[in-house]
């Protein structure tokens, strides 16, 4: 496969994370989520997605990155709570209740955790510095360095485990997956192989995206009192990530374009850190994963084809 054929989907509309033992994949109406069990099977679960994820609003420029980004954080702990259990052989039954109060909790707390190690821990490394340096750019600059070590260090600290080297793993395969999919190629484990593991929409180009953008942000609000210093990294998120999805957007839909090529190619190299090569059984979670998703979407509402109009993270 050429590089100038995965350069140019014909598809989009689908995106996915990888979960314990097992692939997410989102569609345009759907989510489903597809794990293997301790004894070698596999066991599935589809939802109905909520109308605020389907709806006009998610076709609104900017407005679409905030509702993204809730929609990921949602039905991605959704997706690992159902991995979780399928992994303890104690699968949930089939009526879906949604993520309820422990869901809610993971949420919040995983939430509040990423915002404390990269947002907040950056002003406590670099506050001190504002007194020192002058201008204050560079105070704020290297305030965005900070987050972007972070960020590395941490990916490349877990991806040494070997739980999460196997969700790399699964990673690797969605986004091969999805981009066969994407280039009209049968779901087969040898015509999926031939596809990189790095994918332009993931969601680790997402943060990286958004560590650039949130420099840029931050530059241009100075360096106010400590108080506001630290509040403006909470309230800027949402806008942050809205700048950084149409960035990914733009990105994804442009790749037959050598200069954007050029500007994403670091989102790329970051998967080398977050996926890795699947075996063929991993593979295999995948399309499953990807053929469920397309069942329940032409089962529900056979006249929507694939849209593009804010086309789901990859990742």
């Amino acid at each position: 496969m050429s590089l100038r054929e995965q350069q140019r989907p014909v598809r989009q509309g689908y995106g996915g994370q990888a979960v314990i033992e097992g692939v997410m994949i989102r569609g345009p109406r759907h989510a489903t989520v597809v794990c293997r069990r301790p004894d070698g099977t596999m066991s599935s679960r589809t939802r109905s997605l909520r109308q605020s994820y389907t709806g006009r609003a998610r076709k609104t420029p900017l407005l679409r990155g905030v509702i993204i980004l809730w929609e990921t954080l949602h039905l991605g702990t959704w997706a690992l709570l159902f991995s979780q259990n399928v992994a303890l052989a104690e699968e949930p039954a089939d009526e879906d209740k949604g993520m309820g109060v422990l869901g809610a909790l993971t949420l919040l707390v995983a939430f509040g955790i990423a915002i404390g190690i990269f947002f907040l821990a950056p002003i406590v490394g670099t506050r001190w510095l504002v007194n020192h340096i002058d201008p204050d750019i560079v105070a704020i600059v290297l305030e965005g360095v900070l987050r972007l070590v972070l960020l590395l260090g941490y990916l490349a600290l877990i991806g040494r485990m070997g739980e999460i080297k196997r969700v790399f793993e699964y990673h690797g395969a969605e986004h091969m997956t999805i981009a066969a999919w994407e280039s009209e190629q049968a779901l087969t484990v040898s015509n999926v192989r031939r596809y990189s593991r790095a994918h332009p929409r993931c969601g680790t180009s997402f943060l990286l995206v958004v560590a650039v953008v949130a420099i840029l942000v931050f530059t241009a609000l100075g360096t106010p009192p400590l108080w506001w210093h630290i509040t403006s990294r909470i309230v800027f998120i949402p806008v942050i990530a809205a700048i950084a999805f149409e960035a990914i957007r733009f990105g994804g839909s442009h790749r037959h374009i050598r200069l954007v090529n050029w500007l994403f190619a670091p989102n790329l190299w970051l998967q080398a850190l977050t996926t890795r090569a699947p075996q063929d059984d991993q593979i295999e979670v995948a399309i499953a994963a990807m053929e469920t998703a397309l069942a329940a979407e032409l089962a529900d509402a056979p006249a929507v084809a694939e849209p593009a109009a804010a086309a789901a993270p990859a990742d």
